[in-house]
């Protein structure tokens, strides 16, 4: 070879990289994309009007947010597009709000709070969302995008924090990225398992570009050519930052992926309940989610004729008092059943992480998560049949598939004879008086017995909390709320939030332990400023009673444990609220004031029961004074 010629091939490959490098670097600064896409720097349109449009475009109807600089163009975009912005007392009750609107819905649940520690306050509420799969859409607010890291106000690695938490986290670079963005995290959100979903908007995407650009103005640029290429590198970023902004983009919803059960599985299926003399099924929250109505769900289960034990926000799916509805006594069920379905329901520590199940029964597990459908299943249990799907769209097809057969009659009948025993008792118990302060059992049926048809219950607390699930009978379908697997303390006010601007018309009641109360009894400004009336009936012992109890014997102290009994009532009222306090003193006023608390209601003031109650004991469904 010519030794010019290997000098011309060396220079070739050199050029070649040195164009390559210019190319790519020009992509990176989006002088590529500049080239075909102009930027309007005379528009008064901003980043918040392209958010309200996607959110408007998938049918958002409502955001909770605590207000700051960082997002205010997006609450203003979404107030002028028709979307309620609904601001709350604490980050985390507007995700929890969020999560509420979620599962009662079908929807995405949107939450906007501003940078660094408005995000940090929502860290539980997200946590919570995500382990009780609620699609929800935070969206968060952030430092300019030249100025992440270099120590701006509130300026945290906010993708860090999120990206355990999330199915989805990304940080939008140029307002051109938004819609595609945001339809993408939306979808994301509803698809496979449902949880939550982040997008960091740094300040300089959402304002219009007469006010970013003043930021980017250097007073003292260095002088010579580091100057000018200073000031070169700021122009040419500000107009990346906009560059092709407000051209036309589709808005609409993206397609969901929701995974079914193969018809070979249904069929397998078939085979074994069509076979079963006990068959039980357990349902979980995961039952609940679109795209099956949960009426048609309701009529499968009607129609199959099978016990079931209903958890999470499937509780109310078969009414109040339906002959199928097992609420006592699950753990013999369990033991005596011969087929078991576990519809969306996890071998987790509310099933003893699947020791509760019989070795001797043929189970069919259906969840959309694969990890959360054969949980634990290398120790403690097996499933027959496994099936990464739709719980709801299972059981419809189960039924459809089993039409004109159902469950032989004696096996609920004596389940529910087994029910009438226990809650026989606990009415017995109801009854009994105790040395301090009103039995709270009594509280817990008088509310059950008075409160509307048309109710959602909202659980929030330990002892108390655990009272009333045995007591309390949700109405119908999507009319229990509790936090989840995670059992987070303070979701009640967010949680009843939603719930009341989601059905207005219904009665919303909150089941407070005093402890859980702390957490959120400011929202009560919140139901006031609002116009969002709901009910709060708060158990106070004055003590973190279900700690204690264990604490206590075990430990020999009770401290940290002990609270007081609090004048909550008089919060409420400060509040804008209607506070009542119940002691033994005015005990025969209790169904009184439960009804006034309803009247209230009614004419639009959030009220609080404030119930000064006696020690309560909680074990496996049966409860002792």
């Amino acid at each position: 070879m010519e030794p010019f010629g290997v000098v011309g091939i060396v220079l070739g490959c050199f050029t070649s990289m040195v164009l390559g490098g210019l190319l790519f670097a020009a992509y990176k600064l989006g002088i590529l994309y500049q080239l075909f896409h102009k930027t309007d720097t005379k528009s008064s349109k901003h980043g918040g009007d392209i958010v309200a449009e996607v959110l408007h475009a998938h049918g958002v109807k409502y955001i909770f947010t605590l207000v700051g600089g960082h997002i205010s163009p997006i609450l203003v975009a979404c107030e002028k597009v028709g979307i309620r912005i609904v601001d709350t007392r604490h980050e985390a009750t507007a995700v929890f709000a969020a999560d509420a609107v979620a599962r009662l819905s079908g929807t995405v649940g949107v939450a906007a709070v501003t940078a660094g520690p408005g995000l940090t306050n929502t860290v539980t509420a997200v946590k919570n969302a995500q382990m009780a799969e609620s699609p929800l859409l935070l969206i968060g607010g952030a430092a300019g995008t030249l100025l992440q890291g270099r120590g701006a106000l509130q300026d945290i690695d906010q993708m860090s924090l999120f990206k355990p938490l999330c199915k989805f986290c990304t940080s939008i670079r140029t307002v051109r990225e938004i819609v595609p963005t945001v339809r993408k995290a939306l979808a994301i959100a509803q698809s496979g398992t449902p949880g939550p979903v982040f997008i960091e908007f740094p300040i300089d995407t959402l304002y219009p570009f007469h006010l970013v650009s003043k930021e980017f103005v250097v007073k003292n640029p260095p002088k010579g050519l580091m100057g000018k290429i200073v000031s070169w590198y700021l122009h040419n970023h500000l107009m990346n930052l906009f560059a092709g902004a407000w051209e036309p983009k589709d808005v609409s919803p993206l397609p969901l992926h929701i995974p079914q059960a193969t018809d070979d599985q249904i069929q397998k299926c078939l085979e074994l309940v069509s076979r079963a003399k006990k068959p039980v099924i357990v349902l979980g929250s995961q039952a609940t989610l679109p795209p099956t109505p949960v009426d048609n769900i309701r009529k499968a289960l009607e129609d199959l004729g099978i016990p079931c034990f209903l958890g999470g926000m499937s509780r109310g799916l078969l009414g109040k008092d339906s002959p199928i509805h097992i609420r006592q006594n699950r753990r013999d069920a369990l033991k005596e059943a011969d087929v078991v379905v576990l519809a969306g329901t996890v071998c987790d520590f509310r099933l003893s992480y699947g020791r509760t199940l019989s070795r001797r029964s043929k189970i069919i597990a259906v969840n959309r998560d694969k990890t959360q459908l054969l949980k634990n299943s290398d120790m403690f249990w097996k499933p027959t049949i496994a099936i990464q799907g739709d719980a709801g769209s299972f059981l419809v097809r189960l039924s459809e598939g089993l039409k004109g057969h159902r469950c032989p009659e004696e096996w609920p009948q004596s389940l529910k004879a087994g029910d009438a025993t226990k809650e026989a008792t606990n009415r017995a118990k109801a009854e009994e008086k105790t040395e301090y302060h009103l039995n709270p059992l009594k509280a817990l049926h008088c509310v059950d017995e008075l409160m509307a048809e048309d109710s959602i219950i909202v659980a929030d607390g330990g002892d108390f909390v655990g009272s009333a699930a045995y007591i309390m009978k949700p109405r119908g379908p999507l009319c229990w709320l509790d936090p989840g697997a995670f059992g987070t303390l303070g979701v009640g006010g967010g949680f009843a939030l939603g719930a009341k601007l989601c059905r207005p018309e219904s009665e919303v009641w909150i089941v407070y332990g005093d402890g859980s109360l702390g957490y959120s009894i400011a929202e009560f400004d919140t139901f006031t400023r609002h116009k969002t009336p709901v009910i709060a009936l708060v158990g106070n012992d004055a003590c973190w009673s279900q700690i204690s109890r264990e604490q206590v014997p075990m430990l020999g102290s009770n401290v940290a444990c002990g609270l007081a009994y609090t004048d909550y009532h008089i919060v409420a009222d400060g509040y804008g609220g209607k506070g009542y306090l119940i002691g033994s003193e005015n005990e025969e006023k209790l169904n009184d004031i439960i009804r006034q608390a309803q009247r209230d209601a009614r004419e639009g003031k959030a009220a609080l029961i404030n119930v000064l109650i006696g020690k309560t004991n909680f074990r496996d469904g049966s409860i002792s004074i």
